[in-house]
Order: structure tokens, then C-alpha cells, then sequence
């Protein structure tokens, strides 16, 4: 079916069954897997955090290695080291000095009002204080400006350098009351007790940490407290947390690993008491392994995608095209991508899901309440519904079609699954206004 870009809706609602076994893909601060209670039942959990990161970076990777409708755009990167990469771009693209450089560029985006760690401890002296998420090249754009402006700006850096270390800690303070004296009023008087960064070169750094026409900014959206003054956005998608329809269902897996090394010796012992010296494993321990069928849900907002790269200076016609490709990647990075934890161990990354419903609407749409009952794995002539993944596709087509028949701005919904026994399984199925579809790209108009 074919379908203009006017008459499609606003909000496009993904619903995602897969079935993972063995696998630790999230875990809490003792390295457990993480789990809610719902419906009266624990079940385990993949947080949105974790899947929102792994699609994110799935569709940078393939937008950088020229893969995808994305090849080619912007994208961003999240992280501590601005300083390090401005300072990284100064050193080989223009010359400078490396230590010169890393003071330099610290400075400036000090002044621009992003905080750091504390200079006295190396591991944090250069890492801002908060994650940033900005366009991939901001490092190199705040380097080209200072090393344009590097004659004014060298000498508001000795300038600014001068007054900061003048600011003593009260003397003879203790270190909770040095703690309580530098408060947020405290930091403030401070601040405004340095020269202030030039007016031109505050405003090429915010430019430079402006979301500008990063894809994956305009999708996931950015929170920067920090500079009042850097542009906030708020994103395009909406994700929730994943969690297995039947109650959690987890094992605790004692391993031994083994040291060559003692083995070897123990291969070539001449005697039973030199074999008996290297027995035992090198190694051992307990992880946990988790297995279930999780749903997923996520819901992109077409108009808000739109707005946003608008906002960022796309004219209505480059912000369609940005938003139809953006659109694409991400419904095929929420098919595929997966947290990497563990994936050596346990080849989390290599599952497919089950099915993957995928239809348009005037509001999102959660079913999470399909599966408010964990599903009972017992078989049906034992009062069960059987296994879970496909019990789990009866359940989600049963729950669209009922909601369907009451909200009539569902519509073109369409259905795409791996699996050959769920495939056959949707043909006997009671018809629920679903097209079956063979590619990611086939979900979406």
C-alpha cells in the first residue's frame, strides 16, 4: 500500500515479542539481572535505558560506515571528554602543544558554563561533571574557533587561569565545611569573579554543542541543565521498558575456569603427586542467566521528529527527508539492535524476534496489558497456554484487534515475524485488519 507523507499519522506504535535464553543482557548494582513486579508476578526486565542506547548506537555505527537511509547525516556522541577531544583536535589538525592545548580548551568550556571534575585528581580533572550528548564534530568545530582566535584567546586563558587560582578554600576550614562554602550560591559569586569568556567565542561554542541537524538528537531528543542557553530537545521517541510475559524465571550458574597453564603441568606430570599438585579449576564463581519472552514497546512521534530538525535550520522540505530516513533506521535499529552485555558468553545479539507489529495512530498505544496475566507455560490440557512465545502472539494479535474495533484511528497495521511456526500460527489466527510483511523496511509507509 502506498501512502503520501500527508496522510499518514502522527504517532507510529512498535510492539516487539522475542524469545532470549541464557542471556544476562542488564543487570542491577550486584550484578543480578533486574526485574519489576507486575501483575502480581515478578518478571525480568530490560531497561529502556539499555535497549534506547543500543538502537542509538546501532544507527550511528551503520549512518558512519555509509550503511542505512542515514549514511551520510549527522549524528552525535555522548560523553565526558569534550575538553580531551577539542584538545585532541587542537594538538594534530592545528599544531598545538598538547598540554597547551588541554588547559586551553578546558578553559573555555569552563567559561562557556559546563562544570569539571576536581583538578587535583587526574582520572576526572578534564571530564565535565555530566554526560553531554552533542553533534560527533563539536570537538573539532570549538578547536577551528580557538585556533582562529588563538592570539585573543591565549591571553583571556592566562587572564582567567590567573583569577581562578587566586579563589582560596576558607583557611583553616575543615574539608565538610570547605564542602559547604563552595554551594551552588558560593560557585556562582565565584564564577561571576573571572573574566567572562569573549561574547563571539562563547557563542561558537554554543553553536558548536547545539543539537544543530544531528539525527540522533532529533530522535532520542537532550537535556543539558547546565547552559540555560544551549537548546534543550525534546525527543521524538517514546520508549518503555521490556519484560517477560511469564513470571521470571532465573539461574544462578556455577563456572569453573580452567588455568592452561596448571593444566598443562598437570598433562605432563611424571607422577600422581605432581598431577595431584595442579588439580582444581583456576578459577571459579556464579553469574546469572535469565530466560523469557519479553515485549517491547516504542512509539516515534513523526511531527515532533519533524519540528525538531526544523528547529535545528532545515527548511520543511530537507526536515520530510531527514525525518522519513530517520524513521527507517530507527524502526530497523529497534528490530535489531540488543544490548551487548555479555554477548561473547552468551550470543545475546544474535536472537530475531518472534513478531514485530508495527501500525499508525492519532496517540501512542502501549499493550503492556495484554500481558498484565503472566502467561502460564503449562500445557493447555493442563490448564496452561503453552509455551510463552507463541501464547504471547495469540495474546498481542487478540489485544490489537479488540482495541482496534474501538479506536479507529489505528490503522495500516502491519506484521513481520522470523519465526516459521508463528508465521503459521498467524494464519489460523482470527483476522485483525494486520498485513503480514516480509522486510523491516515493509513496517513502515
Amino acid at each position: 500500500m502506498t501512502e503520501t507523507l500527508a496522510s499518514r499519522s502522527q504517532f507510529l506504535s512498535l510492539h516487539l515479542l522475542e524469545t532470549l535464553v541464557a542471556v544476562l543482557p542488564v543487570r542491577d548494582e550486584n550484578g543480578s539481572p533486574k526485574t519489576i513486579v507486575y501483575g502480581g508476578a515478578e518478571r525480568h526486565m530490560i531497561t529502556s535505558q539499555a535497549r534506547r542506547r543500543a538502537e542509538r548506537m546501532h544507527a550511528r555505527n551503520r549512518a558512519n560506515e555509509g550503511l542505512g537511509p542515514l549514511a551520510g547525516r549527522t549524528t552525535s556522541l555522548r560523553t565526558r571528554e569534550w575538553a580531551l577531544l577539542t584538545a585532541k583536535a587542537l594538538e594534530s589538525t592545528h599544531g598545538w602543544d598538547k598540554d597547551e592545548a588541554i588547559v586551553t580548551a578546558r578553559a573555555v568550556l569552563e567559561a562557556t558554563g559546563l562544570k569539571f571534575g576536581d583538578p587535583a585528581k587526574k582520572t576526572v580533572a578534564n571530564l565535565t561533571k555530566v554526560l553531554l550528548f552533542a553533534p560527533s564534530d563539536t570537538g573539532e568545530r570549538i578547536a577551528a574557533h580557538i585556533a582562529t582566535e588563538a592570539e585573543a584567546l591565549r591571553a583571556w586563558r592566562d587572564e582567567y587561569l590567573a583569577a581562578q587560582s587566586s579563589l582560596t578554600k576558607p583557611k583553616g576550614s575543615s574539608r565538610k565545611a570547605t564542602r559547604d562554602a563552595e554551594s551552588a550560591e558560593g560557585e556562582t559569586a565565584d564564577a561571576k569573579s573571572l573574566p567572562p569568556l569573549p561574547k563571539p567565542s562563547r557563542t561558537a561554542v554554543l553553536t558548536a554543542l547545539a543539537p544543530r541537524d544531528a539525527i540522533d538528537i532529533a530522535l532520542y531528543g537532550r537535556f543539558l541543565a547546565e547552559i540555560a542557553d544551549s537548546p534543550n530537545v525534546d525527543g521524538a521517541v517514546q520508549s518503555a521498558h521490556a519484560f517477560t510475559i511469564q513470571e521470571a524465571e532465573q539461574i544462578d550458574d556455577f563456572y569453573a575456569a580452567a588455568d592452561d597453564a596448571k593444566l598443562e603441568r598437570k598433562k605432563n606430570a611424571l607422577d600422581f603427586l605432581d598431577a595431584a599438585d595442579d588439580a582444581g579449576a583456576g578459577m571459579t564463581g556464579y553469574q546469572s542467566l535469565i530466560s523469557g519472552t519479553f515485549y517491547r514497546h516504542a512509539v516515534l512521534d513523526r511531527r515532533r521528529l519533524k519540528a525538531n530538525l526544523q528547529a535545528a535550520g532545515m527548511t520543511l522540505q530537507e526536515a520530510a527527508e531527514a525525518a522519513a530516513a530517520a524513521e527507517q533506521e530507527f524502526v530497523t535499529a529497534f528490530v535489531e539492535a540488543f544490548p551487548e552485555a555479555k554477548k561473547n558468553s552468551t550470543g545475546s545479539t544474535g536472537s530475531l524476534p518472534a513478531l514485530v507489529l508495527a501500525f499508525e495512530g492519532e496517540r501512542p498505544y502501549n499493550y503492556a496489558a495484554a500481558f498484565q496475566k503472566p502467561i502460564d507455560e503449562n500445557l493447555e490440557d493442563k490448564g496452561g497456554e503453552g509455551p510463552a512465545g507463541p501464547a504471547g502472539v495469540k495474546r498481542l494479535i487478540t489485544h490489537h484487534a479488540f482495541v482496534g474495533t474501538r479506536r479507529p484511528d489505528i490503522r495500516a497495521a502491519r506484521i513481520l515475524t522470523y519465526d516459521p511456526q508463528i508465521d503459521a500460527l498467524l494464519d489460523d489466527l482470527p483476522a485483525s485488519g494486520t498485513t503480514k510483511v516480509d522486510t523491516i523496511a515493509d513496517l513502515t509507509s
